[in-house]
């Protein structure tokens, strides 16, 4: 039985794999497949691009990394037992590295190199590892790019260039044999800082200072700074080659020497397992879902405050995009929250489709027809749309007053708020909650501790913003200068989740953990029967207040929202009805009959007497005075009315005059004549053209039809099973043509080309080759344009040419296909294989 030849190149080792394992690749690195490669080998040249590898290496989690680091600092290719010493040491530096961490170390590296493999970023058997060399020139030290494990470079890496009498200075300074060849010297140099025991008497006989100045250095930055007449301790390491010149004033402590001295690890502290998520707290998961669904309902309520602060046009939009500062103040004190968490929730509502730009000259912000659908819903699908559009969000609300790279202010609903990490990173922080027994609330610190270890590499600086408030008002941290981005994500995702009822006390709640698992439907199933239900009664009292108990039936709430002001919220809502309530309503086209009779339907209590007077005496008034456009007018049938709004000392700034005994006439415009009337005590109506009564409902403004916006993704969308299948019969046919031995014919001008190059042949020859591998079932490789004028190379099987079309098989997109013959624009045989 024959050996097997190890693979000489990348390209190899993926053609040597599995279909499985190519779609693996395929799945873990979808930015190799845009545009899907023609073959094999260009697939392994995208995946050597310095783009891709980094984007991979992002995706690596911390032992994962350790792992390509080790390779990337050892001989290129390294047998497994070397990149295992360069993890666990020799277990000669007295007790640091302990037997169960070298046990681990053991255990968790076959899967960290498997996950390698996966990504082709190693390749090779196990007794010849190599790393892919974008990877290695991407971790390999450098003075402007350290080594991530502190390591600089190799005694034949930092002497290159040096003269051969520097070098026989150091040999005979070290007490090894001179030698002329630099080779030789260079190998003898290594030899020794390799040996344990010769290497530990040059030690021996180092000036306690040197040793120091070794000390700074072996964990790294392994380069330093001299000057022209370094101390005696720099200067004894320096004869010995301890530390070698980079430039004239730096020098660096080489790589042999570094390993002795760290006993042969590559990393101070190799972390194989994840760090454990500790609990801060232990809870009842009945309170737990208990107080998230109560959060969830205050989460509505607050949404539904807003759409309806906004219902007759919000605020106006900054020509940069956004809100301003004075308008986010403005909502914060209206939903009577602090700012970032006004922030939050008009973020959340336009996340979820149900606020937008009304698109109009002057841009303001409005409900969509989104959220009349959305109102209609009941509470607990109202609240799996709101947690799903959060989930999917790319939208950071945290991030509202800090500034961007340029200084400027970050606003909310603001174009620089999306971050494409932002999803990711709140469904893994939910997922760590999942992993954690129902009721348990994990400690914040060792879950950001947990989500460096899963993606070290990933985030970086975020632009400076104060940390977001949690529920109580207090604040977490996260917002201090430095913190890596996916850090504040993190600590941003559990305010954002405890606000939202994601989780209750710091526990993740069972509707939650049923959206995440199931889907809506679950999620609505489980938080509906914890939800209070609506009523459709209040309570009415003698001071001209009204009590909800609990949460109204929309058409109740609505209503009573224009007859009465809300004073005041809580586990009760109570309502206060004044006169300018009441006018508001009779405003908006009730009569004093209506509102009694609502009032009587609705009320577990008599209606109060005083509450009867107030609306006949509003009732009475109201429409007695009618306001129009004149630039506008009083119209009054009791001249005694007019006499009195005339001698009122108030009225001089309207500039009224008398037109007839019950008219007025003003220079002002109808909306502040209204409302300076109401001022000085009256009612009056504004009326249309024709005399009739304008009646002035609730706001109904409301946006053209708009989509939510669309989170931006964070690279490369993840490929599904069809599309991996599609792309790996892509590759392997397109491979197969472009490797494959096809026929020679020397003496036609036909012949094919070099490999990868597209055959030529004339009409008659491709017409003729296509019709005999029809007859015979052969497969052949033609060269084909598509209308877009984009060439391509195929393998087809011909079964039928009539007509200037030829019906085939074809092996790269694995289905029948029919090309017109004028489009091949040559063909040739496949060799039959030996």
């Amino acid at each position: 039985m024959g050996t097997t030849t190890p693979p000489r190149t990348l390209a190899e080792a993926l053609r040597a794999r599995g279909d499985d394992s190519l779609a693996g690749l395929l799945r873990a690195r979808p930015d190799l497949l845009n545009p899907v490669p023609n073959d094999i080998t260009q697939l392994a040249t995208r995946a050597g691009t310095r783009a891709s590898v980094v984007r991979a290496l992002e995706h690596l989690d911390r032992f994962a990394l350790q792992t390509a680091e080790a390779l990337a600092v050892a001989p290129d290719p390294a047998p497994y037992e070397t990149l295992l010493s360069l993890l666990t040491g020799d277990g000669l530096d007295d007790g640091e590295q302990h037997d169960d961490a070298g046990a681990a170390i053991t255990a968790a590296l076959p899967g960290a190199l498997a996950t390698l493999r996966e990504q082709a970023l190693v390749w090779g058997e196990d007794d010849r590892l190599r790393l892919v060399r974008t990877a290695r020139e991407l971790l390999a030290p450098s003075p402007q790019h350290p080594s991530p494990t502190g390591l600089g470079p190799t005694v034949a890496e930092a002497t290159a260039g040096m003269s051969p009498g520097r070098l026989q200075e150091i040999l005979t300074a070290t007490g090894l044999p001179a030698t002329h060849d630099p080779v030789s010297a260079v190998a003898a140099l290594s030899a020794l800082f390799t040996d344990r025991t010769r290497m530990a008497e040059l030690l021996d006989s180092a000036p306690v200072e040197a040793l120091s100045v070794l000390d700074r250095l072996v964990w790294g930055p392994p380069y330093g700074e001299v000057t022209p007449n370094p101390t005696p301790p720099v200067k004894w390491l320096r004869d010995r080659g301890l530390l070698l010149p980079v430039s004239t004033r730096t020098v660096v402590l080489p790589r042999e020497a570094a390993l002795h001295l760290r006993a042969g690890r590559a990393h101070r502290v190799p972390e194989p397992v994840p760090p454990a998520l500790a609990a801060l707290a232990e809870r009842d998961p009945q309170a737990v879902d208990r107080a998230a669904a109560g959060q969830a309902f205050t989460a509505l309520a607050t949404v539904e405050e807003l759409l309806k602060l906004w219902n007759g046009g919000g605020p106006t939009i900054l020509r940069a995009g956004g809100l301003s500062v004075r308008e986010l103040k403005r909502t914060a004190t209206a939903l009577d929250v602090p700012e970032p968490i006004a922030a939050f929730w008009v973020e959340l509502a336009y996340g979820a489709g149900l606020l937008a730009s009304d698109g109009e000259t002057d841009e303001r912000y409005a409900p969509t027809p989104a959220s009349d659908e959305w109102l209609d819903l009941p509470a607990a699908d109202r609240w799996t749309h709101l947690a799903t559009a959060w989930l999917a969000a790319t939208r950071t609300p945290g991030l509202v007053g800090g500034q961007d790279a340029k200084g400027r202010a970050l606003s909310a609903l603001g174009p620089e708020l999306d971050r494409s990490a932002a999803p990711d990173v709140r469904r893994r922080v939910l997922a760590l909650f999942a992993g954690l027994p129902p009721g348990t609330a994990p400690d914040p610190e060792t879950l950001l501790r947990r989500l460096r270890w899963e993606r070290p590499l990933r985030g970086g600086p975020a632009p400076a913003a104060p940390a977001a408030p949690s529920p109580g008002g207090t604040t977490s941290g996260g917002g201090a200068e430095g913190t890596d981005l996916r850090s504040r994500l993190a600590l941003w995702t559990l305010n954002e989740a405890e606000l939202l009822g994601i989780t209750g006390r710091g526990a993740l709640s069972a509707q939650a953990r049923a959206l995440l698992e199931e889907g809506e439907k679950a999620a609505a199933a489980f938080l509906a029967p914890l939800l209070p239900e609506p009523l459709d009664h209040v309570l009415l009292q003698a001071d001209l207040t009204a009590v909800a108990p609990g949460p109204l039936e929309r058409p109740l709430a609505e209503t009573l929202s224009v007859l009465a002001d809300v004073e005041s919220k809580g586990g009760a809502t109570v309502y206060r009805f004044t006169p300018g309530s009441v006018r508001r309503a009779l405003d908006a086209g009730q009569a004093a009959t209506d509102l009694h009779a609502f009032l009587a339907a609705h009320s577990r209590t008599p209606v109060p007497q005083p509450l009867s007077y107030l609306i006949d005496d509003v009732a009475r008034r109201h429409g007695h005075l009618r306001i129009g456009a004149a630039s506008a007018y009083v119209r009054c049938d009791d001249e005694a009315v007019l006499n009195e709004i005339l001698a009122d000392r108030r009225s001089t700034g309207l500039r009224l005059r008398r037109l007839a005994p019950t008219v007025l006439a003003s220079q002002a415009d109808p909306g502040p004549l209204l409302e300076a009337l109401r001022d000085m005590g009256y009612a009056p109506a504004a009326e249309s053209a024709d005399g009739d009564v304008l009646i002035t409902r609730a706001g109904a403004r409301r946006t053209p039809p708009r989509t939510p916006p669309v989170p931006v993704p964070e690279g490369p969308p993840v490929p599904d099973d069809t599309l991996l299948g599609a792309a790996v019969r892509a590759i392997r046919a397109g491979d197969t043509a472009a490797t494959v031995a096809r026929k020679e014919t020397p003496d036609s001008p036909s012949s094919p080309g070099p490999s990868g190059a597209l055959p030529r042949t004339t009409p008659a020859e491709t017409l003729a080759t296509v019709q005999a591998a029809a007859m015979t079932g052969a497969t052949v490789w033609i060269g084909y344009v598509n209308a877009d004028g984009a060439a391509s190379q195929r393998v087809i099987a011909p079964v039928r040419v009539e007509g200037g079309f030829v019906t085939a098989y074809d092996h790269t997109a694995d289905e029948i296909r029919t090309y017109p013959l004028h489009r091949i624009t040559g063909v040739a045989e496949l060799a039959e294989e030996a």
